[in-house]
């Protein structure tokens, strides 16, 4: 089973190197490979009943859950799905509500993060039906004839079956210097003033939770995590560049230019299109990548005089 899921998701490894490609046509290949990952994962045959004994007149009026289980610690373990059906009227309407009933009633061992489930702490991330969601706030479909499916954050190592290993994000995050740095020591207390203009251009940047949902839906990405800051790390990056009160400006683009840390950006669209919190992370990386190319221009020039 896992196998089969691998192939399936990893379809998108053809997009390496097209920088010239067309967004649109990329796009649409993100889409059709989402589409590809959704009916892959209802292809799959290796589901676990949690009970057994249901009868299919008492499914017929729950909800079926199918969660992504395994335990890699465990050498006896395996991946697979379990499937649960629960009562939508028992519960509220999110998917965060659905993964607490059954970790509360049915099954305690169900691993999963959470915390804040008001969409704040960003902790629930996870793939529901196919797209990398906050469970606290992604409503469940509520069709009774479709199952609904919940895996972990694509293309991540998973610790216990909805969590992932979150370690390289945090480590690519705090590589940024996500916090104000000033050349200007400052007077007493003195309070750094914006205009409402500079202001305004935090809006949209400083809401992100750093769930990881952008980041793990992006090819770019998913090919090498290694040197790709990914556009959740990239979007806090450019939310410090234009931040009026930061004095760092030129040395953070200067860092970011380095290797393929902005520059993998293939413009597919698909980080906005994920976003929990209805956030713009492509049109954010536009934006840092013209900077980052006015910053050469004006090294180069600098450098001839």
């Amino acid at each position: 089973m896992l196998q089969r899921l691998s192939a399936v998701i990893r379809r998108p490894m053809f997009w390496h190197g097209t920088h010239h490609h067309d967004s649109n046509d990329a796009t649409k290949r993100l889409f059709d490979t989402v589409s590809s990952t959704v009916k892959g994962i209802q292809q799959i045959n290796y589901v676990v009943e949690h009970d057994p004994k249901l009868t299919a007149e008492e499914k017929s009026k729950m909800k079926q859950f199918l969660i992504y289980r395994y335990d890699p610690a465990d050498e006896n373990d395996f991946p697979k799905y379990v499937s649960y059906y629960v009562d939508l009227k028992k519960i509220p309407p999110m998917y965060l509500d659905a993964l607490l009933y059954i970790k509360d009633n049915y099954d305690s061992s169900l691993s999963l993060r959470r915390s804040c489930r008001e969409g704040i702490c960003g902790s629930c991330s996870m793939n529901c039906n196919g797209l990398h969601k906050l469970a606290c706030i992604h409503a469940i479909d509520t069709d009774l004839t479709q199952p609904a499916y919940i895996t972990p954050l694509g293309h991540m190592f998973v610790v216990k079956d909805l969590v992932v290993d979150m370690t390289n994000f945090y480590t690519q995050y705090k590589t940024i210097d996500p916090y104000l740095k000033r050349k200007t020591p400052k007077e007493g207390n003195k309070e750094y003033i914006q205009s409402v203009e500079d202001r305004k251009l935090l809006d949209g940047l400083y809401e992100c939770v750093l769930c990881a949902c952008c980041s793990t839906s992006c090819p770019s990405y998913w090919w090498h995590p290694d040197r790709y800051l990914g556009p959740a790390v990239l979007m806090q990056a450019y939310r410090w560049i234009v931040d009026s009160r930061d004095e760092y400006t030129d040395e953070r683009l200067e860092k970011l230019a380095e290797d393929v840390k902005v520059e993998d950006c293939q413009n597919i669209g698909m980080c906005s299109f994920t976003c929990p919190k209805g956030l713009d992370p492509q049109r954010s990386m536009n934006h840092l990548m013209k900077l980052i190319e006015e910053y050469k221009e004006r090294k180069i020039a600098s450098a001839t005089l």
